[in-house]
């Protein structure tokens, strides 16, 4: 039996364990589906399918596209029929300011006692009444992936402006993780990247002015970027793991954790205000169930995506090879996270950038 078949069946025990311990929730005849407004990689039917056995209740998953869409959905009545909500942990004091999330009931949450301390600890998902609004259930990282036979060393983000590279570099069509990394380029403390003034954006727009001549594109799709990387087009880009993922196998890729801070993504669990009665309880249901080892081991398998729940509940039970896999073998690699996070003089980055691309 392979590494990769012996893990899936240690997840798989993980999962059936998981569905033992956890309480049995009867089925709410009024409640026969929640609609989840979510990634698509965060969704799959499959994840889900412990919970409707367990209660009776479907889970109806709507994708996004992006946070803005689902913020902008929520304040125009456009996601009127979403029961549970996907807002990045990044963004979430938007939605608690727009008054379209109601607080959480932590008593209905049990699984949250297993939370790690980041998460744990976060400011972000309270809001100023202290009250609880948003619940992470799901992180990663973005990391650099490249071909390893054409980079001599694991990268940080100074390959990314490396003309060595030019013509087969490629940056995410996304101005608060691409400014900043041109702010970290161009020595900006990784403390204050998120803040930086107008003269420190002057210089961070001076590089990437300079690094779109060496691009080869500017990604939007995953699946294309992993495209370009499988045709040779493109051999280091500032990414999600996808690419790693597909091609690891077929060709020499490697994925890189810069030094200069590691980009850090969490997706919460929340519920919007409108929701109330039977309904609201099996949203709270089906966000600990989003805490659970069921929805753990399901994502962090191969067909999954490699992803990590915000909870320690499978952790101890997985090998070290199931464990570097989704980034919990060394704890310590969170203290290195960078989280984005909008700052106030936001539009003046999103200027900054359209500036870049139309150059």
């Amino acid at each position: 039996m392979t590494a990769i078949a012996r893990r899936k069946v240690v997840l798989a025990g993980l999962a059936s364990a998981g569905a033992a311990a956890l309480p049995v929730r009867p089925a709410r005849a009024a409640v026969k589906e929640l609609v989840w407004s979510t990634w698509e990689s965060n969704g799959k039917p499959a994840f889900s399918k412990a919970f409707t056995e367990r209660t009776g209740i479907a889970i109806r998953s709507v994708y996004m596209t992006s946070d803005d869409a689902q913020f902008a959905a929520l304040r125009t009545g456009a996601g009127a029929e979403w029961d549970v909500l996907s807002p990045s942990i990044n963004g979430i004091e938007r939605y608690i300011k727009a008054g379209v999330l109601q607080p959480l009931d932590e008593g209905k949450l049990p699984g949250s006692a297993l939370l790690y301390d980041m998460f744990k600890t976060n400011k972000d998902i309270r809001g100023p009444d202290g009250k609880l609004y948003a619940m992470p259930y799901l992180w990663g990282l973005n990391p650099i992936v490249y071909r390893k036979d054409v980079l001599p060393e694991e990268p940080g983000y100074e390959a990314l402006f490396d003309a060595r590279w030019s013509g087969k570099l490629a940056m995410r069509d996304y101005a608060l993780e691409s400014v900043a990394i041109a702010g970290l380029y161009v020595g900006v403390p990784r403390e204050r990247v998120f803040q930086m003034n107008a003269a420190e954006l002057g210089e961070a727009k001076k590089a990437l002015l300079a690094q779109k001549k060496i691009l080869r594109t500017y990604w939007q799709s995953i699946g294309d970027l992993t495209n370009l990387f499988a045709t040779g087009e493109v051999v280091c880009a500032f990414s999600w793991r996808v690419p790693y993922d597909v091609l690891h196998d077929k060709m020499p890729m490697g994925m890189a954790k810069p030094k200069a801070g590691i980009m850090g993504w969490c997706d919460c669990a929340a519920i919007p205000t409108r929701l109330s009665g039977e309904g609201r309880e099996a949203a709270h249901a089906f966000i600990d169930y989003l805490l659970g080892p069921d929805y753990a081991s399901a994502t962090a398998t191969d067909e999954g995506g490699h992803y990590a729940t915000s909870t320690s509940v499978i952790r101890d039970k997985l090998d070290q090879q199931a464990r570097a896999n989704i980034f919990i073998d060394d704890l310590d690699l969170m203290k290195s996270f960078l989280w984005p996070k909008a700052p106030a003089n936001y539009s003046d980055w999103i200027k900054l950038w359209n500036e870049v691309k139309a150059a």
